[in-house]
């Protein structure tokens, strides 16, 4: 019982990627699938981050306007004939300061994440949309793929992320900073006197986050030759839905990052599967918003049933 929302989640994709074999087997064609995987690794990035601080019972709804930002400042970097080695990094640092002022006004003033990440959201795009008027990034030569062949550069792209969300849900699970994360959100109160620091572990988990959107910006630069700075639109909505259905608890303490692979999954199954079902993209959201739903409403239950 304890990953039950895990295994369910896990049948629920086998059974969809069973029925598409048998009913729509041209899901399967090696090509189409790589650039879905390709393309949706940034978004996984940015969930695995998103599972940390709503484990530390916070959330952040601005990571789709962090994501457009250091994605056109690296865009501009590298236009500006920056090599990749340097680029990379000041993205990843642009995210991670990016979280810090999200951490600081939530650990270090106790104001509700929910408010402040709404508010950084709006000030990061507008902010964004003012400076480029919606002008894209056109990028050089030798940027698109980290100068790899597509498909190798594809392939480099899922690779990185299933690994680095394999190191971090083995992190999560055997080391102290993973343990302090669950603590935090499980009790703040009681992990305190445990000696822990739940502003601190707080702060931490908001800065990760912004890190790792940085650096799933950079993943989604190397796959166009230009940077809309629109990029990132309803990429929170994806992540934490991603999140919710994969098990992790909207109120803390509880959940892994292999429920959350699993979940991520079948949400990014769901638009190709209608597109080869032949049906209509409108049930996209609906199908995706239905998931979500019995997804909380499972929480709920589980929640009511455990004081007793």
């Amino acid at each position: 019982m304890r990953y039950f929302r895990e295994l369910s989640v896990a049948v629920a994709l086998a059974g969809l990627l069973l029925f598409l074999a048998v009913v729509a087997p041209g899901f399967y064609q090696p090509q189409p699938l790589l650039s879905l995987l390709a393309r949706e690794a940034p978004a996984l990035v940015v969930a695995c981050g998103m599972a940390l601080v709503v484990i530390a019972r916070q959330i952040d709804i601005s990571v789709g306007s962090q994501f457009a930002v250091c994605g056109v400042s690296a865009g501009m970097l590298a236009a500006a004939h920056w090599p990749l080695g340097l680029v990379l990094p000041t993205a990843i640092l642009l995210g991670a300061f990016m979280g810090l002022i999200n951490g600081v006004l939530v650990a270090g003033l106790r104001l509700p994440s929910i408010v402040v990440t709404l508010a950084t959201m709006v000030t990061w795009r507008e902010g964004l949309r003012w400076l480029r008027q919606g002008q894209f990034v056109n990028l050089p030569e030798g940027t698109q793929w980290f100068g790899l062949p597509q498909v190798a550069g594809q392939w480099a792209l899922v690779v990185f992320a299933v690994v680095l969300l394999v190191v971090m849900g083995l992190a999560m699970r055997h080391l102290a900073l993973g343990r302090f994360v669950y603590a935090v959100g499980s009790d703040a109160e009681a992990a305190r006197l445990a000696g822990i620091r739940p502003l601190a572990v707080t702060l931490a988990t908001f800065v990760f986050l912004g890190a790792l959107t940085g650096l799933a910006a950079m993943m989604n630069l190397a796959q166009s030759p230009q940077v809309d700075p629109k990029s990132g639109l309803g990429m929170e909505l994806k992540v934490i839905a991603a999140v919710v259905v994969g098990g992790v608890a909207i109120s803390g303490g509880r959940g892994n990052l292999w429920g959350v692979f699993a979940g991520f999954l079948l949400l990014a199954c769901i638009s190709p599967a209608l597109t080869h079902l032949h049906i209509e993209a409108y049930w996209e959201k609906a199908i995706q918003g239905a998931i979500i739903l019995l997804a909380v409403v499972a929480d709920g239950l589980r929640s009511r049933r455990q004081p007793r």
